[in-house]
């Protein structure tokens, strides 16, 4: 992968990483913000049924967070495209989809099977 395309990736990590930390910040001001109580048991399980989404969506935003970071740490290293598993190059369709693949398709595919067969 030469520069260029290293650059092309860099710039799409950061720009999903600054939405993410915006959406992020978002959630901390709106928890912090609704002190309302609601007299109606309805109301209120309603209310925290909606937190419990939120934090979950959140949470799996952090974890992707982690990710692009990896990600761009990767490019910086030169790293970036090859698969952890084999060695080889990760398609650029693949990389177009998901920036912070760390395996190609057929190696994600192979440990999917495997874990779905030991049930992780």
């Amino acid at each position: 992968m030469d520069k260029e395309q290293q650059e092309l990736y860099r710039g799409l990590l950061l720009q999903q990483l600054q939405e993410l930390l915006e959406h992020a910040d978002d959630t901390v001001v709106d928890m912090t913000n609704q002190a309302e109580s609601y007299p109606d048991p309805t109301d209120r399980a309603t209310h925290e049924s909606d937190q419990s989404f939120t934090l979950r969506i959140r949470d799996r935003e952090h974890k992707l967070i982690k990710k692009i970071k990896q990600a761009i740490e990767r490019i910086d290293n030169g790293n970036f495209g090859i698969c952890e598993s084999c060695g080889e190059d990760i398609s650029f369709e693949r990389l177009k989809a998901r920036p912070v693949a760390e395996q190609c398709i057929e190696c994600k595919t192979k440990a999917e099977a495997l874990e779905k067969v030991l049930g992780v």
